[in-house]
């Protein structure tokens, strides 16, 4: 039997190591870069570190070609490329792109990574509730509906109720109802998924849109003014350098976003509960022979996966922004979509995958303030290609859930 080998990485590294040799060494910056790796607050002070730009960059850029060399050899003798390689590989390239961004400027870490997690969790809650829905056998494109409807309710009934807790199980009621038309159109009426996913991105969008304008905006001080919720300082690990102040100084939504990150992983691959959901996922006949009810099964955990959405949405307006605005998901829906595709329909690499689009959309804002020689549309469609790229298969094919979009009939 003839083995068959894919030069897909190699070639896609060979292409980043070029373009990072040409505009970080060829097309270089002189002078020195500064990373500040410690916060005011930190228990432990660590000194900023400088970095001759183009030696820095001449460096990192050799590390990327002996990786790429690597992943040659890897494919040339029929060996799959390990995936920590590119993950390194990546790393040092978005070294290399900060060293020489930052050139003559310092540019400060954990104000980096803080706002990486700030922008990833909407992510990591939307590809969570995708991770489950999918695993389940119903591709859940309606994440970004989830997401707005459980962002609109939260503003609303935590502004009515000066109660922010409220808000957050209101966005999880929203992220069902939403769940609930998915799985009875999908699942009853056997309806094709990915049409009724779009269909009630538009809907929500429509009628949030709609309430914003008519309602919102004249009653802004009674409907639209939720209370945030605060930061809570982790004693002893938010003093910890650079991991503290991303982690441990954050708000409460943002630690019940780790919870549900250790809990989804650890009911999808070690309980009970997991193995049914895998199961009628992967072959919902096998699952029916031995008394799953598959329908069911499907409806209850695509609504559980639009209640972790609806947390996302949540986060938005009671941890970000402080209010409900038009659109205010812009896409994010989508991208923790990608994620699921990115991260092979596992919730800790999903997780990682969002917190990459999320690194790639703050840093719009980082290297504004850096005053970077980038073009400002360029950085507008940063998240955007960072996700294109993750879907095209840089790291080779994904094939999800096989039952993933299809409906059950009964036999």
């Amino acid at each position: 039997m003839a083995r068959v080998h894919s030069w897909k990485t190699p070639i896609a590294l060979a292409a980043f190591t070029v373009v990072a040799a040409l505009f970080f060494v060829v097309l270089g910056r002189d002078g020195t870069s500064g990373f500040r790796l410690s916060t005011a607050a930190d228990l432990i002070q660590l000194p900023d570190l400088a970095v001759p730009t183009r030696l820095g960059c001449v460096v990192l850029v050799l590390l990327l070609a002996l990786i790429t060399a690597y992943a040659f050899f890897q494919t040339s003798r029929y060996r799959k490329v390990h995936l920590g390689m590119v993950a390194l590989f990546a790393i040092l390239f978005l070294a290399a792109f900060l060293t020489w961004a930052s050139a003559e400027k310092t540019l400060g870490v954990p104000g980096l990574l803080i706002g990486t997690v700030g922008l990833s969790v909407p992510l990591v809650f939307g590809a969570l509730g995708g991770v489950i829905s999918e695993r389940v056998g119903v591709v859940n494109v309606a994440i970004e509906g989830q997401l707005l409807a459980g962002a609109f309710v939260s503003a609303v009934l935590t502004s009515i109720t000066g109660q922010p807790l409220l808000g957050v199980v209101g966005a999880m009621v929203a992220g069902v109802l939403v769940s609930f038309v998915l799985a009875a159109f999908s699942i009853k009426y056997l309806v094709d998924q990915v049409i009724v996913g779009v269909v009630l991105n538009v809907l929500v969008l429509g009628i949030t849109s709609f309430l914003y304008s008519k309602v919102l905006v004249d009653n802004k001080e009674a409907l639209n003014t939720p209370i945030r919720f605060d930061r809570i300082d982790i004693p002893v690990l938010s003093q910890i350098p650079i991991v503290g102040p991303m982690l441990f100084r954050q708000t409460i939504i943002v630690y019940i976003m780790y919870i549900t990150i250790a809990l989804v992983y650890i009911g999808l691959f070690h309980t009970k509960w997991g193995l049914r959901v895998r199961a009628v996922g992967e072959h919902p006949q096998a699952a029916d022979t031995v008394g799953i009810n598959v329908n069911s099964t499907r409806f209850w955990n695509v609504s559980l996966a639009g209640a972790v959405a609806g947390l996302g949405g949540a986060y938005l307006t009671l941890g970000s922004v402080g209010s409900f605005g038009k659109d205010m998901t812009a896409g994010v829906g989508f991208i923790a979509l990608a994620a699921v595709i990115f991260g092979r329909w596992d919730p800790i690499r999903a997780t990682l995958a969002a917190l990459l689009f999320g690194f790639a959309s703050n840093l719009q804002s980082v290297l504004t303030i850096l005053e970077a020689p980038v073009p400002s549309q360029f950085m507008l469609m940063l998240p955007y290609l960072v996700t294109i790229f993750a879907v095209a298969g840089l790291v080779g094919a994904s094939k999800g859930p096989a039952a993933s979009g299809k409906p059950y009939i009964k036999s």
